[in-house]
């Protein structure tokens, strides 16, 4: 039977002894939809969502971790380890959210509807994330001395409190966006799903929203709290909320964006591609008409073997198959001649 063992003299890291049964479950869980959404991101080639795979990888781990913890509580790499990857996930899912929200944005072209652009949007929030971040590492690090351990309580909360302003913020976005979009005539041009896409962001980002202000409670309470004491709340605050969000991206999954597995031109491509197009043809007609030679264009195309599809000779019906249609040396002498 294992028991409670101090890592130094009378100092305890852990306040209980770890759940072997519930630690392996939730190891075994996660792997399976984890595996399930390495799956999806190969076969939808959807790399953008790597973040959220890794930080799936990251919840196996730190499951595994505590259930490793079971026998020996007292040793300080499983206990160090298992805090580092369950801290860490949710920033990678994070990630991935904001960065579904800026291929929603660009699938419908409405840029304009948004409160930050959308190529600014995952940069922004990412690095708020990780800013807030290492203010909780700083504040991890005055944990070890006893004189600085307050303070260093204080400043942990204060950077979870950052974080969970930080993605308020992005939610806010989600929703300015959505009620924009959805009051304008652009929306009438698209038939991709990207409501439903919209309320999967919804619902994972109130699950990540929840799990942050659990770990600010946890803190807040100091390390003989309730939730500090005891191990329910890490899988009924935390890891049944962090497999919800993993549940619910798998099921409204961001390839839904891209149904034929291409993703949309944004509209500054498609009308410079249309420009390029339309000069082209102006260069190629007024090139016909320096070389004396008539054209018209005609929306079946050339049947007669000219490169250009929608181009080809007025008389070309009445004077047949010429060698000079396929052999260029010879077209280009005809072109001298007619000059001449």
């Amino acid at each position: 039977m294992p028991t409670l063992e101090p890592y130094v003299d009378d100092v305890y890291l852990w306040k209980y002894i770890p759940s072997l049964t519930l630690s392996i479950v939730f190891t075994g869980v996660f792997l399976v939809v984890t595996l399930a959404h390495l799956w999806k991101m190969v076969a939808k080639k959807m790399w953008f969502c790597t973040p959220f795979v890794i930080g799936s990888f990251f919840e196996v781990i730190g499951y595994a971790c505590r259930a490793g913890a079971y026998n020996a509580t007292g040793s300080l790499a499983p206990y160090l380890l298992q805090s580092l990857f369950l801290l860490l996930a949710p920033i990678f899912f994070a990630a991935t959210l904001y960065m579904v929200y800026s291929r929603i944005v660009r699938a419908v072209h409405g840029g304009q509807f948004s409160l930050i652009r959308p190529r600014w949007t995952t940069h922004l929030f990412v690095f708020l994330d990780f800013s807030f971040l290492s203010v909780q590492s700083n504040g991890g690090g005055l944990l070890a001395k006893t004189k600085t351990a307050k303070i260093g309580s204080y400043i942990i909360v204060t950077g979870l409190i950052l974080q969970v302003l930080g993605f308020i913020g992005f939610m806010v976005c989600c929703v300015v966006f959505h009620k924009r979009f959805h009051a304008s005539r652009e929306r009438r041009n698209t038939d991709l799903p990207w409501q439903s896409c919209l309320y999967m962001l919804y619902l994972t980002s109130l699950a990540v929203l929840a799990r942050n202000l659990y770990r600010v409670v946890e803190f807040s309470m100091g390390t003989d709290g309730f939730l500090q004491v005891h191990e329910w709340p890490v899988y009924a605050f935390d890891a049944s909320l962090m497999l919800a969000v993993m549940l619910v991206f798998f099921v409204w999954h961001p390839s839904t964006l891209y149904p034929h597995g291409v993703r949309p031109v944004p509209a500054s491509a498609l009308a410079s591609r249309s420009a390029s197009i339309e000069d082209g043809r102006d260069q190629r007609e007024s090139m016909m008409e320096l070389t004396g030679m008539e054209t018209t264009f005609h929306p079946e195309g050339n049947a007669t073997g000219n490169s250009d599809p929608g181009l080809r000779y007025k008389d070309d019906e009445s004077r047949g198959f010429q060698l000079k249609d396929w052999f260029w040396p010879a077209k280009v002498w005809s072109l001298i001649k007619h000059r001449r």
